[in-house]
This record gives C-alpha cells, structure tokens and sequence, in this order.
C-alpha cells in the first residue's frame, strides 16, 4: 500500500507545499498529497502546481490570513527554487 509519506516524496514537494494545497483547495491532507503525486505525473503538473500555490497567496492575502500568507508564500518559495520555470 503507498502511504501519504509516499505519495508526497514522489511528487517531490514539501510537506509545507502539500498543506498549502489541502487548504486552499479545501481537502483533506491526504487528498492533496495524492492530487499532488498525479499532477507530479502529468506533463503540465508543475504548472498547475504553480498555479494552486500563487491562487493561495492571492486568497490569502485577499482575506487577510496572515498565518497562511505567510505558509503559502514559503511554499510558493519552496517550489519556485525545487521547480524552475
């Protein structure tokens, strides 16, 4: 059976980056790790990717969520370096 710790190693994010996912797509942790591992998958993943993290700076900066503005800018941060272009 591959577990959560799997699906997040293979996807190549952080556990910050994964969190960040679940919340801003309003899924549970585990959900996001394997929405995160299938778009790690696909051809335009990184992208999406990409896209979901900077969506949840601008939700969070938007509503004033300092706490998850500043966890949704560390893992945009986090990916940018991990995943260029």
């Amino acid at each position: 059976m591959i577990s959560i710790r799997d699906c997040i190693d293979y996807s190549n994010l952080t556990d910050d980056e994964v969190e960040v996912i679940a919340e801003h797509e309003h899924l549970p942790f585990a959900s996001a790790a394997q929405l995160a591992c299938c778009l790690a998958q696909s051809q335009d993943g990184a992208k999406v990717l990409r896209c979901l993290l900077k969506d949840a700076v601008c939700d969070a900066r938007t509503c004033g969520k300092q706490e998850t503005l500043r966890l949704a800018r560390r893992a945009l941060r986090q990916f940018s370096a991990n995943h260029p272009g």
